[in-house]
């Protein structure tokens, strides 16, 4: 397993495990990675520092292991609390249209399919040309979850 500092191009920092340096490469090739901040998919890896320990740390280290505790078990945070909300809200409400969703808002947007709350995913270009045609939408700040059909 491997460690990095990543950042988005937004500038938000975080860490994420890889389960090797060609993983990384390999999510990253394919647009899997996304801020944990603000969700871009534009994510690249920050400087870091290698972590370097003595013998003598790496001794004490079975015993600084025993008392710690992983992050993760950490309570949510009030931010993780309203996405978390937030996504629950927009899955239970709306329809996910996946890879039609520019399609499917332009057709509602023209009259030519009745209005219903969608979301789905768009590049970047595609969600600003909705935008200038007047097509309410509003980037969402998680990526969606993958659903079959």
């Amino acid at each position: 397993m491997i460690r990095y500092a990543l950042k988005c191009e937004a500038g938000h920092g975080f860490d994420s495990w890889f389960q090797s340096a060609a993983a990384f490469d390999s999510l990253a090739r394919a647009g899997h990675l996304s801020c944990a901040v603000c969700g871009s998919g534009e994510v690249s890896k920050s400087l870091m520092a290698p972590r370097v320990t003595s013998s003598d740390s790496v001794a004490e280290a079975p015993k600084a292991a025993e008392k710690s505790v992983p992050v993760l078990s950490n309570p949510p945070s009030e931010v993780e609390k309203a996405l978390t909300a937030l996504r629950k809200k927009v899955e239970s409400t709306s329809d996910y249209v996946g890879k039609n969703f520019v399609r499917e808002a332009r057709d509602m947007h023209a009259g030519r399919i009745p209005e219903r709350a969608i979301y789905g995913e768009a590049r970047l270009d595609q969600a600003r040309a909705l935008v200038e045609e007047g097509v309410p939408l509003m980037p969402l700040p998680f990526k969606p979850k993958r659903q079959l059909s």
